[in-house]
């Protein structure tokens, strides 16, 4: 329906999106929020471990792997799911590719963003999605911007937690409750089988931040949750 409130999530490679938001991803989908995944990449050659030690393996069959699973992923967590095939290792997106995403944005009229963290030492494709991510906002918010849409107001970007947070300098100021629907974010992780060795690694994660969720928020019921850092001030005319 025309009305229907949508998020926006970037993922530089095929599962960024699951492990980081996928919980945040279902709770929206639940509650009637269109999806929207812009997939930049299809991590063929830095993460996708588990496919290159097949034999005979080939970068156009690990994008065929990894291509079914996030589709997989997508559909589990009740999302739309966008390939663009920039490359991996490195990741660079065309200025055609740039436009796209601000006609995306200019469709979708989205309420929030979801996004990579704008450092990170271990892999620079990740903050360059980031980088894309808040780039193009900027040109779909512009009026002199030559494309078709509504030009975009201003939807509050949300960075998701990075592998080692502490190396990429992300400091969680939102602690978002996804126990609800955490066994619908175990199922697209268990979809990810390339990377099988992250499927308890985020399950653990997933649990440490639910009991900082608790001691912060003080609601027991919350088992899992999910960390995020704000890009922009929140703009309130109250404390919460």
């Amino acid at each position: 329906m025309a009305d229907r409130k949508s998020v926006l999530v970037f993922s530089a490679h095929a599962a960024d999106f699951v492990w980081r938001a996928g919980g945040s991803i279902a709770l929206y989908a639940s509650r009637g929020f269109r999806i929207r995944i812009l997939c930049l990449s299809f991590g063929e050659r830095g993460e996708s471990q588990g496919a290159w030690k097949e034999p005979g393996m080939t970068v156009e069959r690990v994008k065929e792997i990894r291509r079914a699973e996030s589709q997989k992923a997508a559909e589990i967590l009740g999302a739309e799911i966008r390939f663009f095939d920039t490359g991996d290792y490195p990741l660079r997106a065309s200025d055609a590719h740039l436009h796209e995403i601000v006609l995306e944005y200019r469709e979708l009229q989205p309420e929030l963003v979801l996004t990579h963290s704008t450092f990170d030492p271990y892999n620079p494709d990740h903050p360059t999605a980031s980088a894309i991510s808040l780039q193009t906002r900027a040109h779909a918010q512009a009026l002199g911007y030559p494309g078709a849409g509504k030009p975009l107001g201003a939807p509050p970007v949300f960075m998701f937690e990075p592998h080692q947070p502490e190396q990429c300098d992300f400091k969680p100021d939102v602690l978002l409750d996804v126990t609800p629907v955490w066994d619908v974010k175990r199922r697209s992780m268990e979809s990810m089988e390339a990377q099988t060795h992250l499927w308890e690694y985020y399950t653990d994660l997933g649990k440490r931040r639910g009991t900082q969720a608790v001691r912060n928020g003080g609601d027991k019921k919350i088992k899992f949750a999910e960390a995020f850092q704000r890009v922009y001030p929140q703009v309130t005319d109250h404390f919460s």
